[in-house]
């Protein structure tokens, strides 16, 4: 069975429930640190999806971060093929963006929890499904983005427009954070603390969206843990139908999630506690 890519373009970024869902989910995991030069670029002939996670650059920040154009093409690959693909936040963009979408500044910069508003198309939606009306979720971006031409929209918010959207039948984007758990928020949280005033640049204080987590993470965990598990069925049951030739990166660094004794349950390892492995190529 082919592995899931999971892409990684932030350095202060733990992937929060997504690892452990998705290999929890029967799902072997192949993570790839988009900002290491020497990462591997595995081809999507050797992927059963693609997991394009978020970041604080800007999908057109092309010169500043060399890897956006790979993933650009990666992205618009993946939906030709029909690879399951799934974007968050700047993963969402580079979606939009690829498919030839406006990708521009938000009305309001959105930080902490907002609610979510499901389009009617979304309660048959495969993932989407997991949302209903007014289901809080983590938002922290200033960007926002046009659907792309034929584009199905699935979920609006009140204050930024385009929440989530799917392009054919396997392709997803949602501009929030589904990922994110406690753990994840608190490293944001310190690590934003230590370059601005996060309340005097995002409008809202680091003690109220510590305030607002309290309510709402639990409920958010569980909903980011069910639709990472949708996903991995649905890119398991489609890598089983799709044929490929032998993988010429074997042997190469396959992620599983693990955390130490004591950590355990919804709480999120960071990358240092992760453990991973030698693994042979993956199996057509």
């Amino acid at each position: 069975m082919k592995p899931l890519l999971l892409v990684k373009n932030d350095p202060v970024e733990t992937l929060g429930v997504a690892p452990q869902a998705l290999v929890a989910a029967g799902a072997d995991v192949l993570f790839m640190d988009a900002a290491d030069p020497d990462a591997a670029r595995p081809q999507l002939d050797y992927v059963a999806g693609v997991l394009m996670l978020g970041g604080t650059m800007n999908v057109d920040e092309v010169d500043a971060y060399p890897f956006l154009k790979e993933h650009l093409d990666l992205t618009r690959e993946a939906v030709l093929r029909g690879v399951p693909f799934l974007g968050l936040c700047l993963g969402a963009q580079i979606l939009a963006r690829a498919l030839d979408a406006p990708v521009v500044p938000a009305p309001v910069k959105e930080v902490g929890f907002e609610p979510l508003r499901p389009t009617a198309a979304a309660a048959s939606d495969p993932l989407l499904s997991v949302w209903s009306d007014g289901d809080m979720v983590f938002h922290w971006h200033e960007d926002t983005m046009d659907p792309p031409e034929g584009a199905e929209v699935l979920a609006t918010g009140d204050r930024v427009a385009l929440q989530a959207f799917r392009v054919g039948a396997a392709a997803w984007a949602t501009q929030f954070h589904l990922e994110i758990d406690a753990a994840e928020l608190e490293l944001w949280l310190d690590e934003a603390a230590e370059v601005i005033d996060v309340e005097a640049v995002w409008g809202k204080s680091p003690a109220r969206i510590r305030e607002e987590a309290a309510h709402h993470m639990p409920a958010h965990e569980a909903r980011g843990v069910e639709l990472f598990t949708r996903f991995a069925r649905i890119a398991m049951d489609g890598s089983r139908l799709r044929l490929a030739p032998s993988s010429p990166w074997s042997p190469t660094t396959w992620l599983r999630a693990g955390c130490p004794a004591g950590r355990t349950g919804g709480t999120a390892c960071r990358p240092r506690t992760w453990t991973r492995f030698a693994a042979p190529a993956p199996t057509p």
